[in-house]
Order: C-alpha cells, then sequence, then structure tokens
C-alpha cells in the first residue's frame, strides 16, 4: 500500500511516519512517500496533503502539476486527507483570492479563525470514528465558515467544524501529525482502503 504525502512544504516526515505506524499496527506494508513533483500521485493508493502556507502550497501544486493529478485521485474515490492549509487548499472557497483551491470539498475556510502563531494551543476533541479524544494541535488554524449538506461534520469547537468529510476526503483544521496519535491517518486512509479491500 503506498500513501503519497504531498511535499511541497509542511511536516512530510511526520506524515509519512504516522501513516507507516498506522500500518503497522494493522499489520499492513504500507510505504509513504513524498511527492513533490507530477508522476507519482498515480501510483499512490492514498494521499496527504499537510500544512504549510496555504498560498504557497497552492501556486507550487499548480506550477509543478501536481493539482490536476490530485483531483483525478479523488474523483477515482481513493482517500485523501488534508491537514490545516491542506483543508484550505481543498476547499471550494478560501475567501482569499491569491489561494486557487481545489474544489474538492464543497466548504468555505476561514484562515488564520482562531488567530495567529502566538494564539496557537491544543484541544482534546471528540472525533466521529474515534473511541477515544484526540488530541489536536491547533497552529495559524483554519476553520469551516460554510458546508454544503453532503460534508460531514467530524468533530466541532465551540460550534465550528474542525474537522470534515466528504466523499473520499477528509481535513483537519489542526496538525494530527505533531502528535504521537496516529489514529485520524489510519480513519481518513487506511479504514477506505481496507474496506474496499
Amino acid at each position: 500500500m503506498r500513501v503519497g504525502v504531498v511535499g511541497v512544504q509542511g511536516d512530510v516526515a511526520e506524515h509519512v511516519a504516522a501513516v507507516e505506524r498506522a500500518g503497522d499496527r494493522r499489520g499492513l506494508n504500507v510505504e509513504g512517500v513524498a511527492v513533490r513533483n507530477a508522476g507519482v500521485v498515480p501510483d499512490c493508493d492514498a494521499l496527504t496533503l499537510p500544512g504549510g502556507e496555504s498560498t504557497t502550497i497552492s501556486r507550487l501544486l499548480h506550477r509543478r502539476d501536481i493539482a490536476p493529478e490530485i483531483v483525478d485521485h479523488t474523483a477515482a474515490g481513493k482517500p485523501l486527507f488534508a491537514t490545516c492549509a491542506g483543508l484550505i487548499v481543498v476547499s471550494r472557497d478560501a475567501r482569499d483570492n491569491r489561494v486557487e483551491t481545489l474544489n474538492l470539498m464543497d466548504v468555505t475556510v476561514d484562515r488564520n479563525a482562531f488567530g495567529r502563531q502566538r494564539d496557537s494551543f491544543e484541544a482534546h476533541l471528540d472525533v466521529t470514528g474515534l473511541d477515544e479524544p484526540f488530541p489536536a494541535v491547533f497552529i495559524r488554524a483554519p476553520t469551516v465558515a460554510e458546508a454544503d449538506s453532503d460534508v460531514e461534520s467530524l468533530a466541532t469547537i465551540d460550534g465550528r467544524p474542525v474537522a470534515v468529510r466528504e466523499g473520499p476526503v477528509v481535513g483537519t483544521a489542526f496538525h494530527p501529525e505533531l502528535t504521537d496519535d496516529f489514529r485520524l491517518h489510519d480513519l481518513a486512509l487506511l479504514d477506505p482502503l481496507t474496506d474496499d479491500s
């Protein structure tokens, strides 16, 4: 099983480690690979789009011709896990013309909804599909401002969705890769693959 981590920016090594640990727990041979150029995504069973700076990520995805491959990947029903800025990039509307979104989730997001870097925080979230609360790390995090009825809210803070799912795409406003808890990588990436097998 091959899981690509889009590596134009963000915590690539941490996401690779999380998905490989999730595979180990299931007894699966999962290879995490960095995706920095076109041509890698078509060989991946699942993808992660990490955080970083959303305007830079969107620009590099299009410049390197990775963007259309990600769109084709999800159109084929393959899992995509987008975290923090990744959620902004996969949204329908980032409320910022500098971000060329992929329009893979029917959501509108507010960038930096919880404040700046100094306003970073951690929260234990009840997440649909997980038995115990998840230790979520929020750093300049977005939130979902509007969502179509097809979008399922998986977790909220003060009534605002911070983890959502639509079809094969799961998005979180926080950074699950910055914890030792890989359950969300399992839920978003491996669950769909093993259910289909």
